[in-house]
């Protein structure tokens, strides 16, 4: 028989393109970063705040958004969510305070972010894929390169041509006209609405299968919320994404102004950081589908060394002005950034996927939520206090360590399915 073009990838594409909108903002924050510290003169601790309180709201927001997914359906989930943002961004177009900016970006449109992130989509990618399920979501998180690929430098010229408050007005107009009919239109929740099983499998094969080879993931999540949260190895996987978005988020929110300070024209290093962006997305969708040959371990940690190297070269840069550095630094980060999304997203479901899943992972997004507050505020603060972002740095790339040593513990190749099954 012909096979059929499986929908799934269908649902692939969809996540691409909301996480490209979610993380486009995250890292465009950067940009505005840098231009409302020079009109309104706060200080880097209180402008970076705002970023902090939008990842407070989705540390919060998180779990809930992963829990009414499987509860109440996508659409009535992520729908709601997208016009919110949307909202929040046309609203963020007449801040005047730091405080509407912390209640405008950091609530509004932090709550509504959460509903186009990875939170919803790792659980909705789930149902849609197991013996795929790296490259998947390797495939999906490319979006989350895109997004700096493309609004980084896009935010930047519209800041140039007219302004702060038109960047916000045409980013908020953009989320509306783009991921909203998107959504509305083609996102279904899981295979079985369209009378398919997961990978596009035939009946009989899935289902031999799943009996043959019943999922270790599916028999951890029917212990019970209760007893999985008195587990070590729970508790190692709720952490490990948060400790290396820690380091990331230092990187994201302050690298632009650590290069500015160092005489880098502002463009120029928003130029930069859109090309790391594009190479992230592009090792998404390779470090996803090398996890489902070589593993998750051995990929986590290559990506990690990747990144560690990326901040050493930064640093270097403030007594070397080479821009090899730059370039070095651009690519390995790009390289290294690119394997975090893929490994958080299949390493979690190889462990829980199962009827509480949406709630495990919009915990550990929420977590990393809390890590990504911690460092873009910390970041700022540990430069208020020294007038060096050395120290900041040098956090990252231990807590990058501290990331790798928990996958290890964690070991999800003792959960994942029989490698005969991986095709």
């Amino acid at each position: 028989m012909q096979k059929r073009f499986y929908y799934g990838w269908v649902i692939v594409g969809l996540a691409m393109i909301s996480m490209a909108f979610w993380y486009g903002l995250r890292t465009s924050f950067s940009i505005f970063f840098v231009v409302l510290l020079n009109h309104f003169h706060w200080t880097r601790a209180e402008a970076a705040g705002a970023q902090s309180m939008a990842m407070l709201s989705y540390m919060i927001m998180a779990p809930i958004v992963g829990s009414l997914v499987d509860r109440i359906g996508p659409r009535k989930t992520i729908l709601p969510g997208i016009v919110l943002m949307g909202l929040g961004l046309l609203l963020c177009a007449r801040i005047k305070t730091l405080l509407q900016f912390y209640l405008f970006f950091g609530v509004i449109v932090g709550i509504g972010v959460t509903c186009l992130s990875i939170s919803p989509f790792t659980v909705i990618l789930s149902h849609w894929f197991e013996k795929k399920r790296g490259t998947a979501n390797g495939l999906a998180g490319a979006g989350i390169g895109m997004g700096p690929l493309f609004f980084v430098p896009f935010v930047q010229y519209l800041i140039t041509i007219r302004g702060w408050e038109f960047a916000f007005l045409i980013f908020g107009l953009l989320v509306l006209v783009i991921p909203l009919p998107l959504n509305a239109l083609f996102l279904k929740h899981n295979p079985g609405q369209m009378g398919l099983f997961p990978d596009g499998e035939q009946t009989e094969f899935h289902e031999e299968n799943h009996r043959s080879h019943p999922s270790p993931a599916r028999f951890q999540n029917e212990q019970g919320m209760k007893n999985l949260m008195k587990t070590p190895r729970f508790w190692s996987l709720i952490l490990f994404p948060s400790f290396m978005v820690f380091g990331v988020y230092i990187v994201i929110v302050h690298h632009v102004r650590y290069l500015v300070d160092l005489g880098v024209d502002q463009i120029w290093a928003a130029s930069l950081f859109a090309v790391a962006g594009a190479l992230s997305g592009a090792f998404r969708f390779f470090w996803g589908w090398f996890s489902d040959r070589a593993g998750r371990e051995i990929t986590f940690t290559l990506g990690g060394i990747c990144f560690a190297l990326s901040i050493l070269f930064l640093i270097l840069f403030q007594d070397i002005r080479s821009f090899l550095l730059l370039y070095f630094f651009a690519f390995f980060f790009g390289v290294g950034w690119g394997s975090t999304a893929p490994m958080f997203m299949s390493i979690s479901g190889d462990l829980y996927k199962g009827r509480n899943f949406g709630l495990i992972y919009g915990m550990l997004e929420g977590v990393i939520g809390l890590g990504a507050a911690l460092g873009s505020w910390l970041g700022g603060y540990l430069f208020d206090q020294t007038e060096t972002y050395f120290w900041a740095f040098i956090l990252a790339i231990v807590f990058c360590v501290l990331s790798i040593l928990l996958v290890w513990y964690v070991s999800p190749r003792k959960f994942r399915q029989p490698q005969s099954l991986l095709g």
